[in-house]
């Protein structure tokens, strides 16, 4: 992509978005942590229900550490995949009850070193919370970034690599957050909103599908 389409994408971006505030809502770093876990192949919106709760409850990792499966399980079934959830996040609570703390660490391995904190969930965390310039890929990014030709690649690491090395480090997680919006917005998985999508003239996808 030239540097002035770049400039035009971004300065679309910040004209329809502005300075989004993170989806999920959360009120420290281990409920913003509960919540990162529980978005995997589940909406923001139904988290946040989720979470309303939840969040009443638990306010640090010893707080989970110590509950039975079945009974979080309970409590969060209206999210998909719940009893892995469920699993992985007593288990996590655990590890960072006690060789943390109760402190969730500012540290991208060791967030990785979690059951069910993977690459994205990992820069999420660091990026909303800790203020470090991340570039979190979900499913959104994946598919917006490749389709308006910020990035060309096959999988969510290398489209950050991709993203990471043409686009400034103060701007990720804007362009992360901006992404997402436009993914739910326009760009949507099935029938995207092309002729209304204020990027169609700077956009590889729509230019392919004019010349079919």
């Amino acid at each position: 992509m030239k540097y002035y389409e770049l400039e035009y994408i971004i300065n679309e971006f910040d004209k329809n978005y502005g300075d989004l505030k993170p989806f999920l809502k959360f009120n420290n770093v281990f409920q913003l942590l509960i919540a990162v876990v529980l978005s995997a192949q589940c909406t923001d919106k139904r988290v946040n229900i989720i979470t309303d709760k939840l969040f009443k409850q638990y306010f640090k990792p010893s707080d989970l550490a110590s509950k039975k499966i079945e009974n979080f399980e309970e409590e969060i079934k209206t999210c998909g995949m719940f009893h892995n959830k469920a699993k992985n996040l007593i288990a996590a609570s655990k590890i960072l009850a006690e060789k943390y703390n109760d402190v969730v660490p500012e540290n991208f391995d060791a967030l990785l070193s979690l059951p069910g904190v993977g690459r994205k969930s990992a820069n999420v965390i660091l990026g909303t919370y800790f203020n470090e310039d991340r570039f979190p890929v979900d499913t959104h990014v994946f598919r917006v970034a490749n389709r308006i030709g910020l990035a060309d690649s096959n999988t969510p690491e290398k489209t950050e690599n991709q993203l990471t090395e043409t686009i400034t480090p103060s701007l990720w997680m804007k362009m992360h957050r901006w992404l997402i919006q436009h993914g739910r917005i326009y760009c949507t998985a099935r029938n995207p909103k092309c002729p209304e999508c204020f990027l169609k003239n700077y956009c590889k996808y729509y230019k392919n599908l004019k010349h079919k």
